[in-house]
Parts: C-alpha cells; structure tokens; sequence
C-alpha cells in the first residue's frame, strides 16, 4: 500500500535571509565590486527592488534558497550558492511521516518488461538501489537497499508523472525537480545533471559505444580504457580533491600503455570542479612547453581570513605549513578591505618540466557546457600544449572568481557559498560568463554517445563514421 504522509516544509523568514545574504555577499565576495563596476549601481538597486518584493511573499527555505540563487545570478553564472539546510526525517519534528510502497525485488524480477521504454524494474544511482514500479499513470520509485542510513526499505524516493516530469528526492529528503528523463540507450536514464541511474534488470543489448557513454556517465571514479591499437580514453569524472588518489592510481596502473600509446583522449565531460592538484600528475603526459598560470589575488576581510585561519587546526599540518599560514593570515589582516597577493609581486607562475614524453603523441579534452571551475583551469594549462585539442562545445564559465568559503546564516537554516579570490587575468582574457572555446567544436548533429568515436576518428586520421 501507498501511505498518505504529511510533510511540513521547515519555515523561514525570507526577508530576514535575504538580507544576511545581500550584506555578507556585498562585504565579502570577491567579484562584488567588480560585477558592480560592469552592469552599474543602478541596475543593481532595480534588481534588488524587485527581489525584495519576491522574498516578502516566500515562508518556506527551499523555495526561499532557490530565489536566493536566483538573485545571485545577477554577479555572474556561478560559483556562488545558498543552500537550505534541511534536516533527515527522524532527527526533524518537520517530517512526520514518509510515503512507502511494498515493493519487493523478487517480485520484481519475477516480472520484468519487455519494453526498453519501459522504466518499471531496478536500478542503481550512487549508493541507493531503486525498484521502479508502474502507478497513478506514472511511475514511483522506491528503495531496496543502501547503504544510507537516514533512508528504509520500500521509502518513496522518485517519482515520473505521465508527462516525464517529477522529482527525486536527494540523500537528505531535500526534492530535486527535473522537467524531463533523458533516455542514455536502453539501459540508462537522466534526470538531471548529477542523478542517472542505471537499469540492474532488466537488461537490453546495447551497442558498444552507448555502453561505454553510459559507464562514462554513470561513473563516480576515474577509468582508463583501450579504444583502439592506437587510441586511450581516460575518462574523469570529477577533479574533486578526494579523487585524487583515484585519478593517480588510474595513470600509476596504466602508465607503460599512456608512454607507449599513439593517442590519448581524455574525457572530463559534466565535470564538477574541485582541486588543481588532482590533475598535477597528468600534465606531463601533456606537456611540450612552458605552461603560463595566471595568478589570483585575494579579498581580505575578517569573514574571509577565517578560512585561512581554519587551516591551522588541521592535524596534519607542519611546522612549515604553519609558519607559511602565519605569514599569509597577518599578511591579509594588515590590509583589510584590500586586495591581496600572497605572492607579493609575482602575478604569473611559469611550470616547466625536464622533459617532453614522446608518446602520447596527440591529446583530445572532450569537454562540454558544464565542465567550469578546475575544469576549466586544466583547459587552460592543458591547452598550451601543442599536443593537446580541445574538443566539445564552450564550457561553463566560472573561473575568474573563484576559491568559494562557505558560511552558515544566524539561524543555521542556511548556507551560503561565494568565492574569495580575484584572477589576474581580467578583463584582459576573461572566462567568467563566456566559457573556453573548442578547438574542434562538436555540434548537436553527432550524439553525446559518438563524441569519442569522433575524437577517435580525428586523431586516427580516418573518416567519422556515426
């Protein structure tokens, strides 16, 4: 049986939030002043007119955060965010009661369709496996196992109304609302950016490249596989500092056929951002020449120093490190309200490496419109290398502000995240709002699951066959 349920959204003052947004944004975002000086004081007012009006009217925190999100907008496209900070059911007196299903894998299994269009069966997504079931004229997923202890056993988790709308519920209960499913071949589905799920049974013959488009997609580590005798696909999915160790392990495992190998074609599409020293270890594979990084400058403020002065309670931290975080944090307390360089004057840091490795050869990025950030930052370092091509369309655009700190509001009902440094580069080669370009644009006439098929037939010097 389908429970009924009751759901109190957690409340919130809205005019309140907005408020402590708009002050800790404008004393503390390094990109304030800057998207100020752009677009003018006042566009800016009107923007904010029209908003505080909006927030008057709002008494609920998710939907507060998203016209939150959406005000934010007006700086730039991202690397900013304010999230609501909702509680699991079980530790909230907000959630009463969450809507289950008796569903039961075996039942499941006993009867599995025939229809690859059919979304009723079971799937995986991260650490959840979902049986999905036909009901109301749509379907309802609900979960069989994971490893997520705020979630039971036969607890509502998704739901596809008969027009393919509906809403996934994420790992705190918190609902994710796509407008579509996006079909990946016969065996994978996505509904939004981050969330795909694929089908554990039953399963359809797929072809070759929608199987590996699909475990690219589905993929939360770093793979390397053999496209041809002449070809590798290395595909990262995240730059994420804790992927690191996984990204060092794939080249360490691999590394005779990467320095023995014609081509090599790295896939980061749908990035997430993360840490540039998790792609530290693939630019000598890259690398033919010196690489020019541009440097950034930093905000001060006391807000902002915080950060700085986290890093001195990391246990791990030397007496080096230490001496070095010191001498940053008086540095940035002694100009506050400035701009800071904590390399004093040098504002370009030029890599060079011993050596250039014969092979690979040739480098294909495949990138595309979500790739920002770090993503973007690889790009850059990745792009000065006469080996290396870009492939793909424009990428996001989030890169000259950026290092985001995150903070809670008074009431701890929000969080809101916006960034700390300024680069160096603008406005004289600005990514913010613009993107990098490829070099070998791939329109919408070749399917997501041939982009590498593509890369491939670029580099082998043979004809694109789709």
């Amino acid at each position: 049986m389908f429970t009924t349920f009751v759901v109190k959204a957690q409340t919130c003052d809205c005019s309140e939030a907005f408020k402590w947004v708009k002050e800790t944004f404008e004393k503390n975002d390094a990109g304030f002043d800057y998207a100020i000086q752009q677009k003018g004081m006042d566009m800016y007012e009107k923007h904010n007119a029209a908003f505080s009006a909006k927030m008057k009217t709002i008494t609920e925190s998710h939907e507060c955060a998203e016209v939150l999100n959406e005000w934010l907008k007006f700086f730039r496209k991202g690397h900013f965010g304010v999230m609501a900070l909702a509680t699991a059911p079980g530790k909230s007196a907000d959630v009463k009661e969450w809507p289950v299903l008796a569903v039961k894998e075996k039942e499941l299994r006993n009867k599995p369709t025939k229809d690859v269009k059919d979304f009723a069966g079971i799937w995986k997504v991260g650490v959840y496996k979902i049986g999905i079931v036909k009901k109301d004229k749509g379907y309802k997923g609900v979960v069989l196992e994971t490893t997520n202890a705020a979630w039971k056993p036969q607890q509502l988790k998704l739901e596809i109304k008969e027009d393919g709308s509906g809403v996934y519920y994420m790992g705190d209960f918190s609902p994710l609302k796509f407008s579509k499913v996006d079909w990946i071949g016969k065996n994978a589905i996505k509904l939004a950016p981050a969330i795909q799920l694929q089908r554990e049974y039953p399963t359809f013959p797929e072809n070759a490249d929608i199987q590996l488009y699909a475990k690219a997609m589905s993929t939360g580590k770093p793979f390397m596989e053999k496209i041809s005798g002449e070809t590798l696909l290395l595909r990262i999915p995240s730059f994420n500092g804790m992927q690191k160790k996984a990204i060092d392990s794939v080249l360490l495992a691999n590394e005779k056929d990467i320095k023995s190998t014609k081509n090599l074609i790295i896939d980061i599409r749908n990035g997430t951002g993360g840490d540039d020293d998790s792609y530290a270890n693939i630019i000598p594979y890259l690398y033919t020449n010196p690489i020019r990084i541009v440097g950034m400058e930093l905000l001060s403020t006391p807000l902002n120093n915080k950060r700085m002065e986290g890093y001195l309670s990391m246990p791990d931290l030397s007496e080096k490190s230490r001496m070095q975080v010191n001498a940053a944090l008086t540095l940035l307390n002694d100009n506050l309200g400035k701009f800071v360089n904590l390399n004093g004057d040098d504002k370009v840091h030029i890599q060079k490496m011993d050596s250039v490795l014969p092979f690979p050869q040739q480098v294909a990025i495949i990138a595309n419109e979500a790739n920002g950030s770090t993503d973007e930052q690889f790009l850059m370092a990745a792009k000065q290398s006469k080996k290396v091509k870009l492939f793909g369309t424009t990428t996001f655009g989030v890169l000259d502000i950026s290092n985001m700190n995150f903070v809670k509001s008074p009431d701890e009902k929000f969080q809101l995240g916006y960034c700390l440094s300024k680069s160096y580069r603008i406005p004289g080669m600005q990514i913010d709002g613009i993107g990098l370009q490829p070099d070998y644009f791939i329109d919408s006439t070749i399917p997501k699951e041939l982009w590498v098929k593509y890369a491939t037939s670029v580099l082998e010097d043979k004809e694109f066959q789709p």
